[in-house]
């Protein structure tokens, strides 16, 4: 397990990585609020994966464009849940539950769903925290969406809420609830873009088909989004006569996004499900592409690397230049201790993709690991462009401080080791590690610079901290 150790503050995230520990694609935020049962603390947690990211990412791209929403402007995550749902925030996030995906018959009922979360996107309707809130990083607004994600497991609102936002009462009506009005406002957008898009209306209907019953169900049954995105008559209907008049009713989902949707599917499968449950699903004599995928992964979270290489190398070889398939043959091989072949594996993924910052990080995971000063440089460039894109992640800059002291640069290895002490809210540690940088490094740079402001940040942090002990 590649469990990014020593990451968990009292109120932090919790960092790993997607791996045979079961949650997994990626680097997982968790907030810890109270003492969670073991469900809740498996259960809701952010899942990052460049390949699931980017499905998303192609399936939406055509509805923003459609809704005059640059598709940059739109972060799309996923919350280790097996309930049905999606929502979207604030600072236009869109997040998905596992469990909506892994439902999901086509690819033309997730772009369904997509279509109509982006209408509350459009029509401005997601939840507003407050100015407080508003101006919190993304972390700390993950923090919130998980605090509140426990209430709505266990069918009290107000679980986890006290602590993430200091107040009393519904979360769901304060915070993912829409109205009458708005729902049917996202409906008719989402109708609307589809049309536009020439894609089908039915994977809508479909979806809000198979929730419908659950609206008889009693609260703590049913699933959050139809808790949350209340599915009336009304709104049945209007969809329904949607499908019947589009031009596009029977037009058939992409073949290209289509494969896409079945290789999602078996990777969150295969890596959030048992082992012998993914090998039922996805048995040996099945010989597709997906299917393998999901058997390699399965064998490699048991051990069986003797049967999972095998099986990605085949994949590799069939198309060796899907970056996806070279990522997990360096993450199987990483974390079986063979780091310098990893090392071959994650370059041959980059290359491939050479912006992805989970790639990029994990190749300088691999590098570190080696402890070959050799791969300094090339571990470095990768982290600096993966932390400009990503620079709120503190497993990246625990790699820099790695990677700085392996290349012999104390001073640098202290400021990234401060970097990550900040994101961390160590602030003890913070004023530690830039007074050391400051001994070492050249007075008067941007990195010294950035150091006088960390040092201030967590002062004043420190100093709030007491003050509030005080009271």
């Amino acid at each position: 397990m590649t469990l990014r150790a020593g990451l968990r503050g009292k109120f932090g995230p919790t960092v790993t990585r997607l791996t045979h520990a079961g949650v997994l694609a990626g680097a997982v935020l968790a907030w810890v609020i109270g003492s969670p049962t073991p469900a809740s603390a498996q259960g809701f947690s952010v899942i990052r994966d460049t390949e699931i990211e980017n499905t998303l990412a192609a399936y939406g791209k055509p509805l923003f464009e459609a809704g005059n929403i640059p598709p940059q402007s739109v972060t799309i995550r996923l919350i280790n849940d097996d309930s049905i749902n999606a929502f979207v925030t604030q600072g236009q996030m869109m997040f998905f539950h596992t469990g909506l995906l892994l439902v999901a018959k086509t690819s033309n009922e997730v772009i369904g769903v997509m279509a109509h979360e982006t209408g509350h996107i459009a029509g401005g309707h997601a939840a507003t925290f407050g100015d407080q809130i508003a101006a919190a990083s993304t972390t700390a607004l993950l923090a919130t969406l998980l605090g509140v994600a426990a209430g709505v497991a266990s069918g009290n609102p107000d679980v986890g809420v006290a602590m993430a936002l200091g107040g009393q009462g519904s979360a769901m009506r304060m915070l993912f609830a829409f109205s009458r009005g708005q729902e049917s406002s996202a409906d008719q957008f989402a109708i609307k873009v589809l049309n536009a898009t020439e894609q089908s209306p039915r994977g809508l209907y479909e979806f809000f088909n198979r929730l419908a019953g659950q609206e008889l169900l009693i609260t703590d049954r049913q699933d959050p989004y139809v808790r949350t995105h209340p599915l009336t008559r009304e709104r049945m209907s209007t969809v329904r006569n949607a499908v019947e008049i589009s031009p596009f009713a029977d037009k058939p989902p992409d073949p290209a996004l289509e494969r896409e949707h079945h290789r999602m599917v078996a990777k969150l499968f295969a890596f959030l499900k048992p082992q012998i449950t993914t090998l039922q699903k996805y048995p040996e004599t099945d010989k597709s592409a997906e299917a393998r995928y999901a058997q390699s992964i399965a064998y490699y979270r048991r051990g069986q690397l003797d049967k999972a290489l095998p099986l990605i190398d085949g994949l590799i070889a069939e198309d060796p230049k899907d970056p996806y398939y070279w990522e997990l043959k360096g993450q199987m091989l990483l974390e079986n201790s063979r780091v310098a072949e990893a090392v071959t594996a994650y370059r041959q993924s980059v290359r491939l993709l050479p912006n992805a910052p989970l790639i990029l990080v994990s190749m300088a995971h691999a590098m570190v690991e080696t402890g070959d000063p050799e791969f300094a440089k090339e571990a470095q460039a990768a982290l600096a462009l993966a932390l400009r894109q990503d620079p709120d992640d503190p497993f990246a800059w625990d790699l820099a401080a790695k990677s700085y002291l392996q290349s012999d640069q104390p001073g640098m290895s202290a400021y990234a080791a401060a970097e990550r002490a900040l994101l961390l809210g160590q602030f003890g540690d913070v004023v530690r590690y830039s007074r050391d940088a400051e001994k070492l490094l050249e007075k008067d740079t941007p990195t010294w610079y950035r150091l006088q402001d960390i040092k201030v940040t967590a002062q004043n942090s420190l100093q709030e901290l007491m003050d509030k002990r005080r009271r």
